[in-house]
């Protein structure tokens, strides 16, 4: 069942009618919002109820829409090609003017152009000179104080990986040491079982010589009183 076409006109029930205008109110304002939103554009919206009382919205504030869009207004209104004309040149004037100023003042800031000064005027560029060192001073000292800071974080970071570095090598050399005396604690073991073996057999050699040497000279007497 489709929705019949709402006739518009001027609802006469006073209920009716407010209800109608709060329910509206609250979509334009959600319209706005969501223009604000996805068209990222600048948006004023102002409303009064039939009792006089205000209802606005705006992305910024409403001051500044306003005076931007009486300036816009005006600028629209003065677009003839001759008044256009005129205010491109004034508007030319005025920045070549500007620039004068800026070129002025930046030669003054380095000590040229001084001629023609006044006390006042010269006392003034000391104190603008003085509020650039010093934010210059500022700047430099809070650059050194970032890099102080960066250096410091560097430093602990590099401490501690040379600590879990140190201790990696530490239990290296452990495990060295304790494959070392896995392979040659045997092979040592053995050569001093051999070792061992190769004394008995000495001392067993050294004790049987004498008897031998005893027997040698009993057989010598014998055949020396047989003779």
């Amino acid at each position: 069942m489709t929705r019949g076409k709402i006739v518009i006109r001027r609802i006469e029930n006073p209920a009716s009618r407010q209800v109608t205008f709060s329910k509206r109110k609250s979509g334009l304002v959600k319209k706005a919002k969501e223009l604000a939103i996805l068209c990222e554009a600048e948006v004023g919206l102002t409303i009064f109820s039939n009792t006089g009382r205000l209802y606005e919205y705006s992305t910024s504030s409403m001051e500044s829409i306003f005076q931007r869009y009486n300036e816009e207004k005006e600028h629209h209104r003065l677009l003839t090609p001759s008044i256009e004309a005129k205010f491109w040149r004034t508007e030319v004037e005025r920045l070549r003017q500007q620039l004068d100023d800026l070129q002025e003042n930046y030669w003054r800031l380095k000590g040229g152009e001084l001629c023609g000064m006044r006390i006042s005027d010269l006392h003034n560029l000391e104190n603008e000179l003085e509020m650039s060192l010093k934010n210059i001073r500022i700047k430099k000292e809070n650059m050194l104080t970032d890099e102080i800071e960066e250096l410091n974080r560097k430093s602990a970071v590099i401490g501690h990986e040379n600590v879990e570095l140190s201790n990696k090598v530490t239990l290296i050399h452990q495990e060295n040491r304790q494959l070392h005396n896995k392979v040659y604690g045997e092979t040592d073991k053995i050569k001093f079982e051999e070792g061992s073996c190769s004394v008995h057999t000495l001392e067993k050699e050294s004790s049987s010589v004498p008897l031998q040497l005893n027997v040698n000279r009993a057989v010598q007497e014998c055949e020396i009183s047989l003779g």
